[in-house]
Order: C-alpha cells, then structure tokens, then sequence
C-alpha cells in the first residue's frame, strides 16, 4: 500500500493557473532617467533603477540580470480591504488577490541573494492567509519574524465605533535561507530608565574614592539650586534632568542584586568580599567582559552602558523587538513633498527595515512603490535601488520626489538622521512592447514596435545569454562565456550562409544562432547551434509541420550593423 506523500498548503480557486509571461525587456528612456548635477563621489550611485510598467512583468524582466542579488525586497501590496483609492482598487476578488501575489512573491524569491530578506507589509485583513502562503513559497523554516506596527492612534472618526479601534499594520519577514541569514543588531530608543536614581560626584578620581548622592540633588548642585527649585522644575520639564542625566551618563548609575548562582565563581568570590566590606567599591577585572564594580554586595550599573548611538543622537536604547510602537509620523502627509493619502508609509519605517537588513551598497527592491518612498530612502541611505510602479503616480509622485532627493531639496523624512546632502541618480525604463501582434489577417507577426535590438535582446534573455552586442561582429548579439556567443536573425538561414559564420566564428569559439528557420542538417558545423527562435517566444503562431516560416520585415541583405538582426551576403544553396 502507497501512501501519497502530503504537505500543508493552502489552495483557493485558480489557484493552478499560473501566467505563462511573454519575454519582455526593460528600455531606458534618457529623457526621464535623471542625474544630480555637480555632485560626485560616495554618494554617486546612479544605477538604481526606476520601471513604469506592470510588476509582474518587470520582475520576470529583471530575472536574469538580479537574481540572486538583491539584498532586500519591502512591499507594500493592495491590502485588499474593498475600498477604492485615489491611486488603486484595493478590492480585488480574494482568489484573484492571491493568486496575483503569489506569481509575485515566487519571483520575487529569486532575485533575493542566498541571505537576503523579503519584508511584506500587510494588515491583518489578509495577514492569516498570506502567512500561510510565504510559508508554502519561502518555506516555513524561514519565517524570521511578525512585526506588529503601530502606525495610528486611537483617535478620529474611528475612535466612536464600538469594540476595539485599529490601530496596527503588521511586517512579515522572511529569509531565503534562515540558515546563512544574519539581521543586524538593531537599538530603539526609549525613555530614561528611572532606576538609575544616583550619581557618582566625583567619577574622575580612583573608584576607591567614589562618593554617591541622589541624582536630583547632583542635578541641583549643577544648577546651583536649592533642592525645592530643582524638583520644581524636573516636574515641570522634565526633559532637563533627561538632559542631564545624558551629559553625565558615566556618573549615573543604580545597583541591582547580581543572580549569585547564575554569576562565575569570581563574581561570586567578588559579591561576598563586598557584603563583609560594606562601604568599599571593589573592582573585578575581565578580559572579555567589561569589569564589574560592586558596593554592599550589589553591583554597580552605568547608565552609559544603556546608550547606543540612533539616528546620529546618544539614547537609552534596547533591542529591537517585534513590537514597533515608536514611529508614529505626525508629518507623513509632508514627507517627500507629495501626498498621497492612506498610501504613503513613514520614511523612519523604512529606514528601520533596511537598516535591519542590509549594509550601504546593497540593493533594496520595491515593486509596488506608490509615491517613492522605499526608493528615496534607501538612496538617502546610500543603498542601491530598483522600484516598480505602474500606476501614473510614478511620474506624478515617485520622479519629482526622487529629484528632489536627488539634488538635496527634500529635507523631510530621514535627511537629517542620515546626513543626507544630495548626490546619485536613477534610469528609468519602461516594458518594451508584447513582442508578437495580429496583422490584419489574424497571423502573429513580431511587433512592428520591435526593432531588431529588441528582439535580440529578448532572445538572448530567454536563452540565458548577456546581451550585449559587437561593435565589429555582427554575429556577436550576446556571450554567456568569453569563447561561447549568440546570434539572433529573422531570416531563413542556408546551408552556405551557415557554413559562412562557422568559418567566422573559428575552431576556438561557439555559437548559437537563433532564427526564423533553416534549412538542411544543424550538425556539421562543429561550433554552431542552430535553433528555431523560441517557441516562448513565438509559441502563439500556428505552425504546420513543415512549416518554418513566419510574416516578418526582414533587414535587407548587406551586411548587418552592429546591433542588427539580418541576412548574410553569399549565395544560397541551389533549390
């Protein structure tokens, strides 16, 4: 008896009709790819990538250039609530929506490095079933973490409903491989740690002379006030003694009982001297620890050993956790100088899951981008970028607020924290045309919007070549190795034009040509490959079995240019 082997999965309607994707490749458009005038060095990073166009699309595009490079990947997708945006329906059938998101994020997949991280931004509308789908696709040993965001208070029109108000979106996080993963130590900041309520008055001088006072009355005498004018006034600002106590954070400490059992015989052997010696400070040295400093048998704490360095500012700070309360923007609708409501995410959010993710000349990757924000900010942080957006707000938000970026103007946000000043550039690029359209008697045709470079270079995609074409050999379209090429031609190649470029391409190289048709045996030349263009390609037309032609404008019969697709000179083989 079998027993069919199972997995957990979820499943919904359609959901095994997956998009067979034309090849389609990405075109630059210099007019709106931009560049910071005057401004060179560190910051100089202009091949980020801006794509207008239909994600999907652009991913598959992007496939054979990135994958496995880009280092992080944030989306913000439709949350598929059932309401209509300015800028996007957000009501998608649930089937559709998940479908839609899985072709996605399956691609998505692949073009994050062995280590990279996927951070979907969600809220708890379709939170469950996305769960379970990052889990069928990244795998469930790879979930990293579920990030709940606050980012809304409990107030406005939402606020008189009755039950609970929401006030959270949520981060899945997900590695590629958990187990070559590593997430940078994160810090946030929070508010002083009132438990450090004494100051050491004189730190400078040997620890055996240590004196301890209560912090207000330090706080006083640095004031040169009375103890009465000083509690007065940390009640009325109490933003003074935070103050203070980060000016002298070496003198601010508190004492805590050590875990006698839980320490190391020296600690211990330390905590019982001090216990006997009661008024004395006693030092134990570590050479892999910092030291430890005890009095009444309790150990001396430092504030400064709280502190970490956040946003260009000294804070108390702890690890990050999973829950991320602290950061609330009062002016998102200013950030970037665009607006974009219930849209637009915090610049600090973003700036966080990059931080958390990669270091400065990784690529971050956004395909929903909306107004810009993933794009800007990671350029403000000195990452490379490539951003998506189909909608007409890639132009109406995402450009002018890259621009901005770009040339120092933008001040909101992140600037400041990153010391941001200006610098780089991004191209933008478009989807080339469907490769194949109907004539007027209903046969697919290559596209009449597609030159000759353009189907050469969706070929070489699809046949895992780098495009990249000869200035000196026309034969020369691609290489995937420094002896192994590809040529791409509408035309129906012969028997002496193929033997023609055997002679050309010689005895050290390789070559596969790619073309409409040809005829007789592809085996005697000992460095060809000679295939049909690809069915992916061309797989719409309807083929005869002996049919090898197809309507095409070919080039005329001189000798291509470099970048050209066309017939060779020389005579044909007789009929």
């Amino acid at each position: 008896m079998s027993i069919r082997k199972q997995k957990l999965e979820l499943t919904w309607i359609g959901k095994e009709n997956r998009p067979k994707l034309e090849p389609r490749i990405l075109v630059e458009d210099p007019e709106k790819s931009y560049h910071a005038p005057h401004r060179v060095g560190k910051n100089d990073l202009f091949d980020n990538k801006l794509i207008f166009g239909d994600n999907l699309l652009a991913l598959k595009a992007l496939e054979q250039d990135y994958a496995g490079k880009v280092k992080c990947v944030y989306i913000d997708p439709p949350f598929n609530t059932g309401e209509m945006f300015d800028h996007y329906d957000d009501g998608l059938e649930h089937s559709i929506w998940l479908s839609q998101l899985r072709d996605r994020i399956v691609l998505l997949r692949k073009l994050l490095t062995q280590d990279g991280t996927l951070v979907v931004h969600i809220d708890d509308n379709e939170l469950a079933y996305l769960n379970v789908l990052l889990d069928e696709v990244f795998g469930r040993r790879n979930r990293g973490y579920i990030v709940t965001f606050k980012q809304g208070a409990a107030t406005g029109h939402k606020a008189i409903n009755p039950g609970c108000v929401t006030t959270t979106n949520f981060l899945l996080i997900y590695a590629k491989d958990r187990s070559c993963w590593e997430p940078r130590k994160l810090y946030t900041a929070r508010q002083r740690d009132i438990r450090y309520s004494q100051f050491i008055t004189n730190h400078t001088e040997h620890f055996s002379h240590w004196k301890f006072a209560p912090l207000l009355n330090a706080f006083a005498d640095s004031l040169n006030f009375a103890l009465k004018e000083a509690r007065v006034l940390a009640k009325a600002d109490p933003q003074k003694v935070d103050d203070f106590v980060l000016s002298n954070a070496e003198s601010v400490v508190r004492l805590a009982r050590p875990d006698y059992k839980a320490v190391s015989e020296d600690a211990r052997t330390m905590i019982d001297r001090s216990v006997a010696n009661p008024k004395k400070v006693l030092l134990l040295e570590r050479e892999s620890h910092s030291d430890m400093y005890f009095i009444k048998g309790e150990r001396i704490l430092f504030y400064k050993d709280k502190l970490k360095r956040i946003d260009g500012e000294w804070v108390a700070g702890e690890p990050l956790t999973t829950l991320w309360d602290d950061l609330l923007s009062n002016n998102l609708h200013k950030e970037g100088g665009v607006r974009f409501p219930k849209g637009k995410k915090p610049e600090s959010l973003i700036q966080r899951v990059i931080d958390l993710t990669t270091e400065e000349g990784d690529i971050v990757l956004d395909s929903f981008l909306g107004s810009g924000t993933t794009a800007a900010v990671a350029h403000k942080m000195r990452r490379r970028w490539i951003g998506v957006e189909l909608g007409e707000h890639c132009h109406t938000h995402a450009i002018p607020r890259l621009k901005a970026t770009i040339n120092g103007y933008d001040t909101s946000g992140i600037t400041k924290a990153v010391d941001w000043q200006g610098g780089g550039g991004f191209r933008y690029y478009k989807l080339a045309p469907s490769l194949l359209e109907k004539d007027k008697w209903g046969n697919w045709v290559i596209s009449r919007d597609y030159n000759a470079a353009m189907l050469a270079e969706a070929v070489c995609k699809l046949e895992g070549f780098t495009y990249a074409p000869s200035d000196s050999l026309y034969w020369q379209h691609g290489h995937s190795t420094e002896q192994d090429f590809i040529y791409v031609t509408t035309a129906s190649l012969k028997h002496v034009q193929l033997q023609q470029l055997s002679d050309e391409v010689g005895p050290e190289r390789s070559l596969l040509v790619v073309c409409t048709s040809f005829r007789g045996s592809n085996e005697g030349y000992a460095n060809l490959t000679v295939k049909k263009i690809p069915t992916a390609v061309l797989g719409r037309c309807e083929w005869g079995k002996d049919d090898y032609s197809l309507r095409v404008e070919n080039l005329p019969d001189a000798p291509p240019k470099p970048g050209q697709l066309g017939l060779f000179d020389g005579e044909e083989d007789a009929e």
